[in-house]
């Protein structure tokens, strides 16, 4: 059970890194116009392009921060702080397709949050060990 969590839980790093990675690269690369035309993507109308582009820097950020840990060892306090960090801005998310009775979005942002949540919970049991 214990080896599988082990290759588990760097899976989920990977897939939260990547998740978070290419749609904050969207936010960044593509013009405000084309972006709010993506499917599931009606809500960024609800913002200023300034700040859909501020969600996009801080989803490579967190990109970042959780894939640092499994290239580096001195940086495993940060898988913690990433998950928690990724859980937060999921729930802002979900705050979001909630207020614009976007369902189906909610469900992804459920999963992600539990995801990040479970990277979070391992990295603080691996830290306090």
């Amino acid at each position: 059970m214990n080896r599988i969590v082990e290759t588990a839980i760097p899976i989920a790093q990977v897939f939260l890194a990547l998740l978070f990675a290419f749609s904050g690269l969207a936010k960044l690369i593509l013009p405000y116009a084309r972006f709010v035309r993506l499917p599931a993507q009606a809500w960024a109308n609800d913002f200023q392009p300034p700040i859909v582009r501020l969600i996009g820097i801080v989803e490579v950020c967190a990109s970042i921060g959780m894939v640092i840990p499994l290239l580096s060892n001195s940086f495993t306090p940060l898988t913690p702080l990433a998950g928690i960090g990724m859980a937060l801005f999921m729930a802002g998310a979900m705050a979001t397709h909630l207020r614009r009775a976007e369902y189906p979005n909610m469900v992804g942002n459920f999963v992600w949050i539990g995801l990040a949540l479970i990277v979070a919970y391992d990295g603080l049991v691996r830290a306090v060990a």
